[in-house]
């Protein structure tokens, strides 16, 4: 069964970059990028690495995009689409297969709550990786955390440089 997981995943992943490259639309590119990122936090859920998931989801797919998208609505105006949407009826045959995915996701929650829960942390867990941060790499995550902050008033400086000028 993992097997077969990382075989659908891997196509959707790369089906998903292809599609980035191929589209000539910004907005679609964007779009296949989110489903990218998808595809990969399925790869890292495939190694027990729960916390890189939902990073790579709420940060990358989420909040990343998200700026993308908007970049590029406010960058190239009129490149959206407009008019009648020629994809209706596959959109519509569509429906159906969303709720069956909805409820196999349903099944595998409440199948997954009936199982046992592991006593030892997994690797990349959100537990592992927190003891790691706060321990071992303390000065690097400390430092890392200056950098942003610079760069966030160096960003500040330059903003309110260019508007007073």
């Amino acid at each position: 069964m993992p097997l077969a997981v990382f075989l659908v995943v891997a196509a959707v992943a790369v089906a998903s970059a292809l599609g980035l490259v191929l589209k000539r639309n910004p907005i679609h590119g964007a779009l296949f990028l989110i489903v990218n990122l998808g595809s990969i936090a399925v790869m890292y859920l495939t190694l027990h690495a729960q916390f890189l998931a939902w990073a790579q989801v709420i940060i990358y797919a989420g909040a990343i995009m998200i700026l993308f998208v908007f970049a590029i609505m406010v960058l190239i105006p009129g490149k959206e689409e407009t008019g009648p949407d020629p994809l209706r009826p596959v959109r519509l045959i569509a429906i159906p297969f969303g709720a069956l995915l909805l409820v196999e996701l349903v099944l595998m929650l409440v199948s997954r709550r009936a199982a046992p829960v592991a006593a030892v942390p997994a690797p990349g867990g959100v537990e592992a990786i927190g003891r790691l941060l706060f321990t071992d790499y303390l000065f690097p995550f400390e430092l890392t955390s200056v950098l942003l902050l610079a760069a966030m008033i160096g960003v500040l400086a330059l903003a309110k440089s260019r508007k007073a000028g």
